[in-house]
């Protein structure tokens, strides 16, 4: 069975916490692209889509008197827009978590482009990021006020994501999402020193019922239903503490490498729910991390990277991505543990 830390909730627990905002609410300026799905819409219908979780009643009150311009001019809520419309507008009392935003272009084809994902930094809108996630982001920086995701990474993962430059793009990418990406290759730096120099591990994976963090993966007992998984692993360099770490996915199951990192009693650092049986995860939902769990984690986010994509464009053609870029915490434990 789980451990579970004294006045923790007995009922499993998943990543919807509560937001506590740490600074006073602020007035904010929000600039918009119109997307092709949102043509012929209102602009009053455009802004409530972006912030769906506001009440009906009280949204209007957020949105600040005479600031809606479309396109360079003062504009009434009720004007219809169109795709590439460029929609400003300020609103109050707004405030989001604070987030790494400084993702990057790594490579641009007809269709598809690569970026770089920094860690914290939302694929998508959460209930707590819904102008600063990397959908938003690009859309915003980009000439592709349209792109959209092709493929997801988790919150502190960092690395390489595909988006499509439009939504009728990401339409005929997305089922051929398998057969696109030919090859995927992450590097982890993770806790302790393998007794092996690659490793292969096949597995199914779940959720269990008496975890107390629903979103934990398994790896199945035998007579228990899961889904299969594949992971190839080799130890690219290796500290008294710590080992870096290629990981080859052949399946893309949820939280694979982390699950199957920490099956081999080789958890990432910095991961909250695979290592330390999860404490620190249950911890953070009750914003009870303390500056020496901090120091025990060894990083504010897991330490796993979306280092590599091969992409398969047609019969013919093939494109290998890598990125250059890695977090302060990766770099700060690289330079003090593996730097010779």
């Amino acid at each position: 069975m789980p451990r579970r830390h004294s006045g923790m909730p007995s009922q499993p627990l998943c990543s919807k916490a509560t937001v506590h905002l740490t600074t006073p609410p602020l007035s904010h300026q929000f600039s918009h692209h119109v997307a092709h799905g949102q043509s012929g819409k209102s602009a009053e219908w455009v802004i409530r889509s972006l912030f769906p979780y506001l009440d009906a009643l009280i949204w209007q009150d957020f949105v600040i008197a005479n600031t809606v311009v479309i396109d360079g001019k003062v504009s009434d809520l009720s004007e219809v827009v169109e795709t590439g419309q460029r929609l400003d507008f300020s609103i109050e009392n707004y405030q989001e978590d604070e987030v790494d935003s400084n993702w990057k272009l790594l490579w641009e084809g007809q269709e598809i482009i690569a970026v770089h994902k920094p860690p914290t930094l939302p694929v998508s809108r959460t209930t707590r990021n819904v102008y600063n996630n990397l959908v938003q982001l690009v859309r915003r920086q980009s000439p592709w006020g349209d792109a959209h995701l092709l493929h997801r990474l988790d919150l502190d993962t960092s690395g390489i994501v595909l988006m499509a430059k439009t939504g009728e793009f990401a339409s005929k990418w997305q089922p051929q999402l398998r057969q696109l990406m030919e090859q995927k290759v992450y590097h982890a730096i993770v806790h302790g020193s393998p007794n092996w120099q690659t490793r292969e591990l096949l597995c199914d994976l779940n959720t269990r019922s008496d975890s107390l963090i629903r979103c934990q993966m398994h790896i199945c007992l035998p007579g228990e239903k899961g889904k299969f998984s594949h992971t190839r692993f080799k130890v690219l360099k290796r500290s008294e503490n710590f080992s870096l770490i290629k990981c080859q996915l052949i399946t893309g199951r949820k939280h694979q490498i982390r699950a199957h990192l920490a099956h081999l009693d080789h958890p990432i650092v910095g991961d909250k729910i695979y290592s330390n049986n999860g404490d620190y995860y249950l911890k953070r939902l009750q914003d009870a991390v303390t500056e020496a769990d901090k120091t025990q984690l060894g990083s504010d986010h897991h330490l796993l990277l979306a280092q590599q994509v091969t992409l398969r464009l047609d019969a013919q053609q093939t494109v290998t991505i890598s990125t250059p870029h890695r977090s302060k915490s990766w770099q700060t434990l690289w330079q003090q543990q593996f730097k010779s």
